[in-house]
Order: C-alpha cells, then sequence, then structure tokens
C-alpha cells in the first residue's frame, strides 16, 4: 500500500518553499526535505499569500487519516539576532493548554520531531539568523473537533505530528500513541485514580451516575488492554472501567482487544455465569440464541437474575488485576440508556 506524508513533512516542506521566497523572490513549486534518519522526500509547494507557502497534505492509502487532501501552510520570518528559531501557531493549528503532552503549555502543538524537521529545512536556506516559523491548516479548527485535540488540552486547531515523516497505511500505533500521550496528560496533573469507559455512552454515564467532573476519565475505543497497562507504566493505583455488556463481556472472556474482528465470547461469558446461579437450563438456551446483547439485558431483567452482572464485574476485576498486578480494578456494567446494571 502507498505510504504518505505527516503534517510534520509537510510543515517542513512549507517552510522551505517560504524560506526561498524571502530570500531570493523565487516562487518554488518542488522542494526537497528530510526526515530525522536522513530519508529525502519530494514535495510538491505552492504560493500562498503573505509568505506563506504550503504543501497538499498526501496520507497515501490510509484513508481513514481525516489531515488528507488539507493544506499545511508556513511562512517563515527573519528575526534580530542569530540561531534560534521560534515556532507560531497559525490559523487552525491548536495550542497546548495541559501538562504533560510532548510540548509545554503555552507552545503551538508542533510535536518534536516535526520541529526538528522543519529546522532542518529552513537551515539549509537561512543557516544562521534567527526566525520564526508560523504553521496554519485553514481547516485544522474543524477537524481537531474530530480528534483526541480537545481531550489533550489543545484548543484551537490541529497538532503537527509525526515521528518518521512517513503515514503507513493501517497504521494501529498512532491510536495507541494518542491514547498514550491522553494517560501521560492525566497522570500530570496528579491524578492517580483513572476512569476508562470504551465511547462516548460509557463517559456521560459516568457523569451522570457518579458525578465525576474531573479530566481523569479515558475512552479507550477498542483497546483496554492498552490503556491499562500504560496505566500500571505511569504509576496510576486505581482503575474503574464502566461500559455496556457488549464490550465488558469480552473482558470478561479474558479478551484486552474488544474490536469485533479480534474477539467476542460475549454470550459464552454471560451464561457461564448464568449457570453459576444456577439458572434454568432453558433460560440459559434462550441467552445464548439472543441476537444482541440488550436483548439479553431486557431477559435478564424479567427474570430477576441481575445479581449476574456483579459476579461478572467481580471476574473482570480479578482478569485485568492479574494482568496489571500493581493496579486495582473494577468493573461497572451499564445499559444502553447509561442506567446501572
Amino acid at each position: 500500500m502507498r505510504e504518505g506524508f505527516t503534517t510534520g513533512t509537510c510543515a517542513a516542506g512549507a517552510a522551505k518553499a517560504s524560506a526561498i521566497f524571502i530570500t531570493s523572490s523565487e516562487i518554488v513549486n518542488q522542494v526537497c526535505v528530510k526526515n530525522l534518519d536522513g530519508r529525502e522526500f519530494v514535495l510538491k509547494t505552492f504560493h500562498e499569500s503573505q509568505n506563506f507557502f504550503g504543501v497538499v497534505k498526501d496520507s497515501g492509502d490510509d484513508r481513514a487519516d481525516i489531515t488528507n487532501g488539507v493544506k499545511v501552510l508556513a511562512r517563515v520570518e527573519i528575526l534580530d539576532g542569530e540561531d534560534e528559531i521560534e515556532f507560531a501557531a497559525g490559523e487552525g493549528v491548536g495550542i497546548v493548554t495541559l501538562p504533560g503532552l510532548k510540548v509545554g503549555v503555552g507552545e503551538p502543538a508542533i510535536n518534536p520531531v516535526p520541529r526538528k524537521m522543519i529546522e532542518r529545512a529552513v537551515r539549509e536556506i537561512i543557516p544562521r539568523k534567527s526566525l520564526r516559523v508560523t504553521v496554519s491548516i485553514p481547516d485544522g479548527r474543524e477537524l481537531a473537533l474530530k480528534t483526541f485535540n480537545p481531550r489533550l488540552g489543545i484548543v484551537g486547531g490541529l497538532s503537527i505530528l509525526g515521528t518518521s515523516g512517513v503515514v503507513k497505511p493501517m497504521n494501529e500505533k498512532a491510536l495507541l500513541d494518542s491514547l498514550s500521550l491522553e494517560l501521560s496528560m492525566i497522570a500530570s496533573l496528579g491524578f492517580r485514580k483513572l476512569y476508562i469507559t470504551f465511547a462516548n455512552s460509557g463517559e456521560k454515564a459516568l457523569r451522570k451516575i457518579f458525578h465525576v467532573a474531573s479530566k481523569n476519565v479515558i475512552q479507550c475505543g477498542n483497546y483496554i488492554g492498552h490503556v491499562l497497562d500504560e496505566a500500571v507504566r505511569l504509576n496510576f493505583n486505581h482503575a474503574v472501567i464502566v461500559g455496556h455488556p457488549g464490550k465488558l463481556l469480552k473482558v470478561a472472556a479474558g479478551n484486552f482487544n474488544t474490536h469485533s474482528k479480534i474477539s467476542d465470547g460475549r454470550l459464552e461469558a454471560l451464561c457461564t455465569h448464568l449457570a453459576l446461579m444456577n439458572a434454568p437450563r432453558e433460560f440459559i438456551a434462550q441467552i445464548f440464541h439472543t441476537n444482541t446483547t440488550n436483548e439479553a439485558i431486557a431477559l435478564i431483567r424479567e427474570q430477576g437474575f441481575n445479581n449476574v452482572w456483579d459476579n461478572i464485574a467481580e471476574i473482570i476485576s480479578q482478569k485485568c488485576i492479574q494482568r496489571c498486578k500493581s493496579l486495582k480494578v473494577d468493573a461497572i456494567f451499564i445499559d444502553s440508556e447509561g442506567n446501572l446494571l
């Protein structure tokens, strides 16, 4: 599958084109930039306005990348002094407002590797003078609402990202890295107790039922195992997992990646624990042949076996503790309406 360029690579290319323009008045339509390993990227550039030059982001065959096709712009200005390069957030590039990320509070959300790539690119053209590099993504403010940035305390737009300069298709690592970053931010705020939900519905239920108003809530998606492992690494001491049986029953079956292509075992886990409660065989068979966990929830409620959720929550807790050792873990079941099971 075809690789693409990161926003960091695009910003480096745009900055190099701007540096060429302000030193020679030449408008170039192509530049070559290098990543930190020396790999070269040839990028098409265009002149936008006010010394801003741009590169259109090409994510290759990674069509899940929401920044594919956006314009990444950069402008280089020469300042008094020598050797310093400062970075500024233009339109659509976020500002960091919380600690725990790779750049400091108040700084533009331009990660360390893109900063080094940009510096390398502009220093090829302007070796010594102090510079200001402003990076902009015109559509960034709206696109950022579809990313982790609001949860990470990055306001006003997207982050300029990249560790290798390359977008690799089907790259699960980027999502896991985002989860690790969010956990790092939560830890940096001093929290040692962590609330984990699978998605928005779980977080809304958590805040409604338990009145949790703090920033120590993370949505793990399908990657509950990764989040628990990272919680241990970051020295959290207590995790509370809140979720619908459609996800949590998979954890009860010993699965720590809950993607439908990876794992299931929901009904098997549920029926096992109903059997351990001496539920009638006919009822267990009925549960086993339900089409959805919501249907199973309704039947269990009708037959008065709601205690099964308490029993399974205990098993989930035990399985998570066996995996994590030093982390206390509790599990809480909710239904589709956000009510406590």
